[in-house]
């Protein structure tokens, strides 16, 4: 861990005020278990959905481009909201931020339970989204200004799992529930705990005082520019693929929109007093490259949680639930990971532990392109735990190295970044996942589909086999035939798409593994209320 790494060996003078604080206040520890919790429902309802959107769009006898938006509202309310929350918890309180925030996401998630069309669904999803966001990265700025360095090898696995693991499980969580229950019941298990955080954290925190004061020089045009950067940003990401990119004049237009508010964000954030967002704390090289490995992170994180149930769904032929029984077992990897992490930390260069978690997760990639249209759950086990595993080395140093070196005074808007870079990593992994697999897959069909003619004695013998098959059984052997056939060239297709996919993947954190030892090794954090620290 970064901290914990260096404060022991490099900067003695910080040890005696770490052991005077020791002994956590019970109730700060109370209040910070209830704060993750609320994080991993927030984090949990990114993917919750994914799952079981077909069952949510014949609930509500929506469109298959409407249903998305369920998802879309959600990430693109979510991602305007991260940053943000560091100037609302230094203008009102991490008190009344976090405990207002797991109300409005606990009220948000009973009223889209009770949607009845999908106009009202992605209403409350964009409430939810928004409100539900201003919670992840108050949880992290908690962790590194109440805890002592000696703590973070417990309490930086803690979070590293959570942010993790709930969009790991989601789809496993939502299949179930949709499942068993109703697609009612994704929005439904949110309340009872919602209700017992909101309680908990109102009572129990207690780390800041608000600073009402600086309301007076709020920047509301940073945080229009901001909205309208982020959002139309994080619409392009997710629609971009479906609609052929920038030939659609709406994504057209709203990348000029995302590039118009970008540039009056960054004005703004290094001209008013007090910015909307401090990104000072990129002056801090560690802070910097933290980020950086943190974005990467998100695409690998959101990029095999979404790849994985559509070749289980599309080649497998998975329901949500099958396919939630499969990508468990990466959950459970991480939830194994998370201690040895935790332990190793306080004796490893956090560097190091970066340069195997790259490496296990680029192992995972790698094997997993030897794809077939046969593999099943036992050829995907080892590829998955790698990936758990990976994740897990890789998260628990990323957090120490981008917000253990950080003053007080810089963490809660630094934490609101820090988070943010890891879900535009996601998007654009996303998105770009997205387009490699289309256009690799159009590539591969038309090459393919050279081979599959008349002049091809393989192909011939294949169709003949097949049309003598089905006319015996009395049906239109040829017409089926060749229907098979084409299905055939398709699915294999699609299945050189996803290699091409995981090689690009592979080739990603292998260059990873490298670029982890650019960095310096942490020091340890400073105590003043000062700068960002060199």
């Amino acid at each position: 861990m970064a901290a914990t790494v260096t404060t022991g060996r490099m900067s003695p003078p910080s040890v005696p005020a770490a052991g005077a604080e020791e002994r956590m206040d019970p109730k700060r520890l109370i209040a910070f278990f209830a704060m993750v919790f609320g994080m991993f429902m927030s984090i949990l309802d990114i993917q919750i959905v994914s799952a079981s959107l077909a069952e949510i769009q014949a609930g509500l006898s929506a469109g298959s481009d409407e249903v998305a938006w369920v998802q879309t509202a959600y990430l693109i309310a979510e991602v305007i909201m991260i940053p943000l929350s560091g100037t609302l918890a230094r203008i009102v309180s991490t008190r009344v931020l976090f405990s207002v925030s797991a109300a409005g996401f606990t009220l948000a998630s009973a009223l889209a339970a009770t949607a009845t069309n999908i106009d009202q669904m992605i209403v409350y999803r964009a409430l939810q989204g928004f409100i539900g966001g201003g919670m992840i990265p108050s949880v992290f700025a908690a962790a590194f200004t109440i805890f002592p360095p000696s703590k973070r090898s417990i309490v930086s696995p803690i979070i590293g799992l959570v942010a993790t693991l709930a969009p790991t499980i989601g789809p496993t969580v939502g299949g179930y529930l949709s499942h068993a229950f109703s697609w009612h019941w994704l929005f439904l298990v949110n309340i009872i705990p919602g209700i017992i955080v909101t309680i908990v954290t109102w009572n129990f925190i207690d780390f800041d005082k608000p600073e009402l004061s600086l309301f007076k020089k709020f920047d509301w045009w940073g945080l229009l520019s901001m909205a309208v950067f982020l959002g139309t940003l994080e619409y392009v990401l997710e629609e971009g693929n479906k609609n052929d990119w920038f030939s659609d004049e709406t994504i057209f237009l709203a990348a000029v929109a995302s590039g118009i508010g970008a540039l009056v964000f960054f004005y703004r954030a290094f001209k008013v007093d007090f910015p909307i967002v401090d990104l000072r704390a990129f002056a801090n090289r560690n802070f910097a490259f933290g980020s950086l490995f943190s974005f990467v992170m998100g695409i690998g994180l959101y990029g095999l949680t979404y790849l994985y149930p559509v070749y289980l769904g599309r080649i497998r032929g998975y329901d949500s639930l099958m396919i939630g029984e499969t990508m468990f077992v990466s959950g459970l990897a991480m939830f194994c990971t998370a201690p040895i992490a935790g332990k190793v930390s306080t004796k490893l260069d956090p560097r190091i532990m970066m340069a195997i978690g790259f490496a296990s997760f680029a192992g995972g990639t790698w094997m997993m392109s030897s794809l077939t249209a046969d593999w099943d759950f036992y050829e995907l086990l080892l590829p998955q735990i790698l990936r758990g595993f990976g994740l897990m080395m890789c998260m628990v140093p990323i957090n120490n190295v981008a917000l253990g070196t950080l003053s007080p005074a810089r963490i809660r808007g630094a934490s609101g970044l820090f988070n943010l870079t890891r879900n535009l990593g996601g998007a654009v992994g996303l998105a770009a996942i997205n387009t490699i697999l289309t256009q690799r897959q159009e590539e591969h069909y038309a090459r393919l589909q050279e081979h599959v003619q008349w002049g091809n004695p393989a192909a011939m013998d294949q169709l003949n086999n097949m049309i003598a098959k089905y006319n015996a059984h009395g049906l239109d052997g040829a017409t089926i035939a060749i229907q098979k056939l084409s299905g055939m060239v398709t699915q294999q297709a699609v299945i050189l798409s996803f290699i091409d996919v995981f090689l690009i993947l592979t080739g990603l954190f292998g260059s990873l593994v490298v670029c982890a030892f650019l960095i310096k090794k942490p020091q340890a954090a400073p105590t003043g209320g000062g700068g960002g620290g060199h």
